[in-house]
């Protein structure tokens, strides 16, 4: 039987050697070099859109659609986490009313982030768990969301951890559909679907996302790569907890190379200079030099951290005992330089470090024996192995991004660990019903994603399969499609207004290579959406291009410059006395709206009056500017709209229209 998943091989198969065959026909035989500025953008940007169509291959290749889940353990100990900051008290209360009333044993928690007496007043009323930071986290780095659940993490017990945003109602069931996965002990998380009830079928602001609640996590499922999405999700705390000392290892296990690598450049700098001091003191520089590699080696092959410096400490003091009679002015100015080290916590880090200039006047100075070996001494013993700037040491999500969830699944697959996708929806939540919202909320999370990915890029991750480490970079290319929006909408711009070619022709050779390929491209897309809108999702892919761009701009600030992003909890209810349309928010899409517009107009006279380069180029760019004005359109609907008006006949909060929504999900459940 041809099944749906070999269609879709067929027809990746297809996109990929069909887009290939243009790829290297538009790279060998179609470059307009006289036009090179324009011409190599533009087929820059294809080959980046080819990428993106293997990513996409790639992981529809192994979609992967679950059937009826197991059974769920009778004995499994849960605590479900509420996560809130500011979100109004009621709110919050709907969603821990409904986690309280979910049907499986466990114990609710609200996690108030705010530190609110009200909020505390409330959860009491209703017998429910009340959460907040410890005073340890004072004058602290609070990581954000983060932050708050690795609080809450040593302040409970349960088994495993159902995660949900505040303005989440999960479903009674959702315990019942989700534990019995976790028969499997290698599973460590099950994610389940982000529904809005908030968001009519017209959809304006894009919030659904079927395609990725859907084709795309079914996919990333297939290869072991389903990730954590923040809410809706079951997590095994022992998963956890080993990836809280796993990282807590790594990060003291890396201070500690550090300074030995800083180490081994002050003894190499101070036997270059101790040629004068007699064979005793050149011996033991060697035994410390001896010492460093040691060390270094001994890590390297996985001996205890404590053990380790444990010993090069003792070496270093042998060292010391043979040179002391060294000059003692020398080692007066030493010990001085010794004493102004400027050493202190990296908070981004969770580690004590010298910083870079400190190390370099270090491995620089002209140290005498002695000087060189204390200075040594003071870099292991710098190490802070109780990462004591730090409210806890363990951290088990991950706190190098503003988005915790993707960091903190791959680094349980980097563990081995296995993750589920469960694609029913058992809890219904807000969408942004501003434009303003909804844009602060994208940049939020491909700020995020792109932090994860210039940190610890999983290309390069030990631990990973060769599947999942696509299966997140396929994710983190995705938001790198703002530059290549941009030549998109300049080509057939400058080619209407200026007769500008970014390639040799727009004849037949052109149209032979080019249109079988789009024609497969989508088809490959309807038969993957096959019963779900994603024209929303293809839309805001290149309408919401100013916004990746700064996405990308301000997660390289922050990670290679420190610049903060600023980082602020998306609001749950629709801010009042704002603009009824807001200008500045998409002022750039208006822009090249109005851009595209003049040039099809110029477009046409040039070609009433013969000064088009060629009547097909006229053409296929005419085609190409109403494609990004329909595409672009979107941007204007989703600043009109208004915000969701609910059915006449059902109040939004109403129990009956959350089931509704509930059992109409179940019945199209795939």
């Amino acid at each position: 039987m041809f099944s749906r998943r070999t269609l879709i091989r067929v027809l990746v198969v297809l996109t990929l050697s069909l887009g290939v065959n243009y790829l290297v026909w538009r790279w060998l035989y179609s470059v307009n070099w006289a036009n090179w500025w324009i011409a190599v953008p533009l087929v820059l940007a294809e080959t980046y859109s080819l990428i993106d169509a293997f990513l996409f291959g790639a992981t529809m290749w192994r979609v992967r659609r679950r059937g009826e889940p197991p059974p769920p353990p009778d004995d499994a100990t849960v605590d479900v986490f509420i996560t809130t900051y500011n979100e109004p008290i009621e709110l919050v209360m709907a969603t821990a009313r409904a986690a309280a009333a979910i049907r499986h044993p466990h114990r609710t928690w609200i996690l108030d982030d705010g530190g609110r007496d009200e909020m505390r007043a409330a959860a009491a009323a209703d017998g429910i768990g009340y959460l907040t930071r410890s005073p340890d986290w004072e004058d602290r780095p609070r990581h954000a969301k983060a932050g708050n659940l690795n609080n809450a993490l040593f302040a409970t017990e349960g088994e495993f951890l159902l995660i949900l945003d505040a303005d989440q109602i999960p479903d009674a069931a959702i315990l019942d559909r989700t534990l019995g996965y976790f028969r499997d002990p290698q599973v460590a998380l099950v994610q389940t679907p982000q529904y809005f009830t908030n968001v009519d079928d017209a959809d304006p602001l894009g919030s659904q996302a079927p395609l990725f609640y859907g084709p795309i996590q079914q996919g990333k499922d297939g290869w072991n790569a389903a990730f954590f999405c923040g809410s809706n999700a079951v997590l095994r705390r022992e998963a956890l907890m080993q990836l809280g000392v796993v990282g807590y290892v790594r990060e003291v296990d890396k201070a500690v190379r550090d300074a030995l690598a800083t180490a081994a450049r002050v003894i190499a700098t101070a036997r270059a200079e101790a040629r004068g001091h007699g064979p005793a003191v050149g011996a033991a520089l060697d035994q410390v030099a001896a010492a460093v590699q040691e060390a270094r080696s001994a890590l390297k092959a996985g001996e205890p951290v404590a053990e380790v410096t444990f010993r090069f400490q003792r070496q270093v003091d042998d060292a010391s005992r043979s040179v002391v009679s060294s000059d003692v002015e020398a080692m007066r100015s030493d010990l001085a330089a010794i004493a102004s080290l400027p050493i202190e916590a990296d908070r981004e880090l969770g580690t004590v470090v010298v910083d870079d200039a400190a190390l370099e006047r270090l491995a620089q100075r002209d140290w005498s024996p002695l000087g060189a070996l204390e200075s040594v001494k003071a870099l292991i013993a710098a190490v802070d192995v109780d990462l004591a700037h730090e409210a806890q040491p363990v951290m088990a999500m991950a706190t190098i991004s503003v988005t915790e969830d993707m960091a903190t699944a791959m680094r349980l697959h980097a563990l081995g660990w296995r993750t589920v996708y469960h694609h029913e929806i058992l809890a219904h939540g807000l969408a942004p019903e501003d434009l303003g919202t909804m844009l602060h909320q994208r940049l939020r999370w491909s700020q995020g994603t792109l932090q994860v990915m210039l940190k610890e890029n999983p290309l390069f991750q030990r631990g990973l399969t060769a599947g999942q480490r696509l299966m997140y970079f396929a994710t983190m290319w995705s938001y790198l499609s703002g530059f290549a929006a941009v030549v998109y909408l300049a080509a057939p711009t400058l080619y209407l207004f200026f007769g500008v070619r970014p390639v040799m022709t727009f004849g037949g050779d052109f149209l032979i290579h080019l249109v079988p390929y789009l024609v497969v491209t989508q088809l490959l897309f309807l038969v993957v959406g096959y019963g779900i809108k994603t024209w929303r999702g293809q839309q805001y892919s290149l309408a919401l291009f100013p916004l990746w761009i700064r996405a990308c701009a301000t997660a390289v600030g922050n990670v290679y410059f420190g610049r903060s992003l600023g980082f602020v909890v998306t609001p749950k209810t629709r801010p009042t006395g704002e603009n009824p349309f807001p200008w500045r928010l998409i002022r750039p899409q208006l822009i090249a709206m109005v851009l595209l517009v003049a040039a099809a107009v110029v477009g046409l006279v040039r070609f009433a009056v013969g000064l088009a380069p060629t009547p097909q180029g006229t053409w296929i760019n005419l085609v190409w500017v109403v494609y990004d004005l329909v595409v672009l359109s979107v941007i204007i609907q989703a600043a009109r709209y208004t915000g969701y008006r609910p059915p006449e006949h059902t109040e939004p909060d109403d129990p009956g229209s959350r089931k509704e929504h509930h059992d109409r999900a179940r019945h199209h459940r795939r």
